[in-house]
Order: structure tokens, then sequence, then C-alpha cells
């Protein structure tokens, strides 16, 4: 974890400044995923994001948070639970000192109450996959076998295609990977 924090590199100084906010706020810290998340009680609360762009402290249930002044932010648009706050600077961390802190209390709170985000709606597959998953029976059982969100990720990856050609073809690139219980993501 040390090393996450003492190598300087983008994002260095405002991911510093929001760790001891964090820890300041009685969090517990590990490195989750390759990056630096924050617990409570072993719950995840929030996890640190290098992006290009910015750093962004994402709250796990952000959705389930009062933001009144809009601060909390999408990370995309097929995101329902997850939201993040933005950082450019060290100033901006500095300002946002007071918000930071009472969503993590906010956070806290929601995972005492074990509230959860109402469920995905059911997911309605794209015609080309359901097509295929149709007609390979072995196919479709290791699809349903897959996670919610690999399934999700499967389904959006096919559906981003165009044309019906290159939607079918994307399926086919994939089928190994499905039949291997992976996710497109996977490695």
């Amino acid at each position: 974890m040390e090393a996450f924090f003492e190598e300087p590199s983008r994002w260095w100084a405002e991911a510093a400044g929001l760790r001891v906010i964090l820890l300041d706020a009685g969090l517990g810290e590990a490195l989750k995923w390759g990056k630096p998340c924050y617990t409570h009680e072993g719950r995840n609360i929030a996890i640190l994001q290098k992006m290009n762009g910015f750093l962004a402290l994402m709250f796990f249930k952000g959705a389930l948070l009062d933001d009144p002044k809009g601060l909390l932010e999408e990370q995309g648009e097929n995101s329902r639970s997850a939201l993040r706050l933005c950082f450019t600077s060290v100033e901006q961390v500095a300002a946002r000192e007071k918000a930071v802190r009472g969503f993590v209390r906010q956070a806290v709170r929601v995972e005492a109450t074990g509230a959860k985000v109402a469920p995905a709606p059911p997911l309605v597959l794209v015609e080309e996959l359901q097509a295929r998953l149709d007609g390979d029976e072995k196919l479709k059982a290791a699809f349903e076998a897959l996670t919610p969100g690999r399934q999700r990720a499967y389904n959006l990856h096919v559906s981003g295609a165009k044309q019906s050609a290159t939607r079918a073809r994307r399926v086919e690139q994939h089928v190994a990977r499905i039949l291997a219980g992976k996710g497109p993501q996977d490695r």
C-alpha cells in the first residue's frame, strides 16, 4: 500500500490528501483491485481511481447517498450504484474536504443499515447474442452461469456495434471465453 502513495506519479498529491481525510474519518485501508480501497467493518466504502484526466474517489453505493449540491458523478451511462467525486488539484481536495467527510459518514450509515441498490432490470439480450445462445444449449448454460455483471458486459459489447454482421461476429469472437466462464475483460 505504501508504495502506491510513496511513488510520485500523476495525481499523487491529490491521492495523498484524500488518504489523510479518509483515514482520519475512521476508515480502514486495503489494496484491492490494485487500488487503495477504504472500508468500515470489513465493508467496502470507497476506492481511489487514477484516471487520465482526474483522480476519482468512487463510493460503491453512491446512488444511495444524499447529494444536494450535485457533486457526485456517474461513471458512465451503464453504471447503477457507484458514484464518484472527481479531483484535478490539491486545492480541490482541500475545498471538498467537508463534502468528502459527509459522504463518508453517509456511506458508513448506508452499509450499517444493510441498504442495497435496487436490483437491475431484467437483462434483454441483443438479438444476435440471444439467437446464438438459443442455438447452442452448452453455450447458453455457460452464459447463464456467468455473473450478472459479465452477462451485462457481453451484451453491452455486442450491442455496441452498429451493424448486425458486426454484432454476430462479436458474439462468435467470445464463444470460447464464455464457455471458459470468463467475462470479456478477464484474462
